[in-house]
């Protein structure tokens, strides 16, 4: 099956692997790089959609990446006082060299930095959520706990 995959949703997929993750990434016939169009292509609540979002620490300059509910906004104040700083949101050329993939597309690993993960805490209520797998067309089923666990992601409140 991998081998029909796009190169950024086949390195998904890999990366999965090496993190003893079992998923199968599946390219969908429309869009799926919002959390609405992805909720209506898996047919599931926008709940059940994973935003992977991409921050820089102000002073820092760390990035970091926030594993977010599809239907949640990330409180900028409320995360940074969690995280010691501000947070500022790089422009699109920027995540893609931090992450290797575009907006719209970004996995929740398999990244081209290591980024510092954070999970929202509302995405573990389900028995399973879709994440992006590379492509603004490319997704994967995972439970949640499972994805906490490979991304090595932090359980924290976003909004």
């Amino acid at each position: 099956m991998s081998s029909e995959l796009q190169p950024s949703a086949r390195r998904v997929q890999e990366a999965a692997r090496a993190l003893g993750l079992d998923i199968a990434v599946r390219e969908m016939p429309g869009s799926t790089r919002t959390a609405q169009e992805a909720a209506a292509a898996c047919g599931v609540s926008a709940g059940q959609i994973v935003k992977s979002l991409v921050f820089t620490g102000a002073t820092s300059r760390k990035p970091y990446l926030l594993l977010v509910s599809g239907t949640n906004r990330v409180n900028e104040k409320g995360v940074a006082r969690h995280l010691g700083e501000k947070l500022k949101r790089p422009d699109a050329e920027a995540v893609r060299a931090l992450t290797g993939f575009a907006i719209g597309g970004i996995p929740p690993f398999g990244h081209t930095t290591p980024l510092t993960t954070y999970i929202d805490a509302d995405l573990l209520q389900y028995d399973v959520v879709w994440a992006a797998a590379g492509t603004p067309k490319a997704v994967f089923r995972v439970e949640p706990a499972k994805l906490r666990d490979a991304a090595g992601a932090i359980v924290i409140d976003v909004k």
